[in-house]
């Protein structure tokens, strides 16, 4: 799974207004480079202003020096005030005949359109009265991750971030007058997610010195900064969090404890909540990018999962297996040959995986990103209750690699069958070269480099799963079935999200589409519907989104028969950055068009 940021991510990354001071504007030729039309080379450039000034983390990846220094504002006084600014964007898009427009000119005029709509949408829902926190911790969490991709390498940046650590508190109070809304109007997180929300919160409010990870940015300066200087620069830092955050982390904590684990419900979908319903159709909306309904996305899921089934029984027998189902996964989940014996153990034999995935790269792909990307362990104050696996992007701009996150706690549930899945899925080809790809784009506007197509990114995860069948990466039967245990666990999030948050289903309901069906670990297993719960929708978005990648490209291999070349294919998918699936769609399908007419 890409992390942008570990929770809240809709908070913190799609929060935007008009009350930042603005950068200056493009001049007509930075603007041009947006589109051939001036009047859209105006708006899209417009709206990428918009954007540095009010999505300061992003922005600050890709190298604005000013955004490092600032959070977003993610009060809900600062979100209404977007309407009357994205409306004025939106209408400026609706004067224009995209009739008139050249074919990549009206996929951005679409698709600006798109993403104007769903921000516009998410408004009177009020969407983060449940989003400031969920089973991975809350807004701690979030700034956590923050300096994890910081890098200090001048005195400006070291005081850009202590600047950020300043503006700390009330990004903190903010999220929670998010939850307390929640609270008020009985749009809540169940009480298992507040516990393992709590978890994390109350060893994070008794941090105490270098121990503290937004310390971290701090702890290894250049040598270019005046070695008497860097003591008193990590003092204040230090007291700033005494002073600003650390009291935020601990009205967090109180506040959980005291006024809302008393009142949260057992009860865990969005559909025993008020407005449930039409929260949640909106959410998978979004993910999926796609009309389909919660109940066809069951049924998809419910189709996909006797589909796998079958090639799983055939994997099972390939293996020697003479038992039935049922013990074939009781072997594999307790079987010492496939867990790794100690913490570097696991992340050696990730980092060989990776390199391994690297070397298979030229065949697939016509470009490759310039980042590079390295294996790491989960952080250990986030590990209880984080995913197996993860992706970090990284910044060319700032000297940040990415990084394919490793959880090596808990060996005993990270089976080393699943591991290749793993490493391709999050690292290459999977999430690095995606999300690199979008971020080095030379050409198109700015807000698709880092626009939320979760269908799309999490799409091509699954898909580049799938890609190591065709890369030999799988070589055995235990690791072609953990693969299809993979792809297993990504069918029955459609079963277990739809049957949660739309059906009602309690959770025994929601685990048994994965206990009788995949391979994963019974601590994988809780892990992962404590996510669902409290992150509803989700879920929904990877198998819908690799279901279509798969359909694109059996249409571009029967259409263009001798003439496909997977390399362009894939160059054609990933250089533009991502896209949602019907404007995928129509944009493959130009693409093949073009292969068709190519000398």
């Amino acid at each position: 799974m890409k992390t942008v940021i570990a929770i809240g991510a809709a908070a913190l990354l799609a929060a935007a207004g008009p009350a930042l001071a603005q950068p200056a504007p493009q001049t007509a030729a930075e603007a041009s480079r947006n589109a051939d039309d001036p009047v859209l080379a105006s708006i899209l450039a417009d709206y990428e202003a918009y954007l540095r000034a009010n999505d300061p983390i992003s922005a600050g990846m890709e190298g604005d020096r000013e955004a490092l220094s600032r959070l977003p504002d993610v009060s809900r006084a600062y979100e209404l005030a977007q309407e009357p600014v994205l409306k004025g964007f939106a209408d400026r898009l609706a004067a224009i005949d995209p009739a008139s427009l050249t074919d990549d000119d009206r996929l951005n005029h679409a698709f600006l359109g798109w993403v104007i709509q769903r921000s516009r949408e998410r408004i009177p829902l009020d969407v983060d009265r449940i989003g400031a926190f969920n089973s991975e911790g809350g807004p701690g969490q979030s700034m956590a991750y923050v300096a994890s991709v910081t890098r200090i390498a001048s005195r400006a940046d070291a005081e850009a971030w202590s600047e950020r650590l300043v503006a700390m508190p009330k990004f903190y109070r903010d999220q929670l007058d998010s939850a307390r809304r929640g609270l008020d109007s009985g749009l809540m997180q169940p009480r298992s997610v507040v516990e393992s929300a709590l978890s994390l919160m109350e060893p994070e409010a008794a941090y105490a010195g270098e121990t503290d990870p937004l310390l971290k940015p701090l702890l290894d300066l250049p040598d270019s900064m005046p070695a008497a200087e860097q003591p008193a620069r990590l003092a204040v830092a230090a007291l700033t969090i005494a002073e600003g955050v650390a009291p935020a982390r601990e009205a967090w904590v109180r506040f959980l404890r005291e006024e809302y684990l008393p009142r949260a419900p057992e009860s865990l979908g969005l559909v025993h909540r008020p407005g449930g319903r039409e929260l949640y159709a909106f959410l998978v909306k979004g993910y999926t990018t796609t009309d389909l309904t919660p109940d066809q996305i069951h049924q998809i899921g419910l189709d996909e999962v006797a589909r796998i089934r079958a090639r799983m029984e055939t994997e099972m027998r390939a293996s020697g297996w003479t038992g039935d189902f049922a013990s074939f996964l009781a072997f594999l989940r307790s079987d010492p040959q496939f867990y790794a014996t100690t913490r570097e153990d696991l992340l050696e034999k990730a980092s060989e995986m990776a390199k391994r995935a690297d070397d298979g790269l030229p065949a697939l792909f016509g470009t490759l990103p310039r980042t590079p990307y390295g294996v790491r362990p989960v952080p250990a104050e986030i590990e209880a209750n984080y995913t197996t696996g993860r992706y970090f992007g990284g910044s060319m701009e700032n000297g940040v690699a990415g990084g394919y996150m490793v959880n090596t706690s808990r060996l005993d549930q990270r089976p080393l069958y699943e591991l290749p899945a793993l490493t391709l899925h999050e690292a290459v080809p999977g999430h690095h070269i995606q999300i690199a790809l979008a971020q080095e784009a030379e050409a198109g506007p700015y807000f698709r480099k880092d626009v939320n197509v979760t269908a799309f990114t999490e799409g091509w995860g699954l898909y580049a799963e799938f890609l190591g069948e065709e890369m030999g990466f799988y070589r055995t039967p235990y690791e072609r079935f953990g693969r299809l245990s993979y792809e297993m666990w990504r069918a029955c999030r459609l079963v277990a999200d739809t049957g949660i948050h739309w059906l009602g289903w309690d959770i025994e309901q929601a685990r048994a589409c994965f206990r009788d069906n995949s391979a994963l670990a019974p601590h994988n297993i809780e892990t992962e519907l404590q996510r669902y719960i409290g992150w509803p929708g989700q879920a929904t978005a990877y198998k819908i989104g690799e279901i279509r990648l798969r359909a694109i490209r059996t249409r571009a291999e029967q259409e263009l028969g001798e003439r496909f070349d997977v390399r362009r294919f894939h160059d054609a998918l990933l250089v533009d950055g991502p896209l949602p699936l019907g404007l995928l769609d129509a944009r493959m399908d130009r693409w093949i068009a073009e292969e068709k007419g190519r000398p």
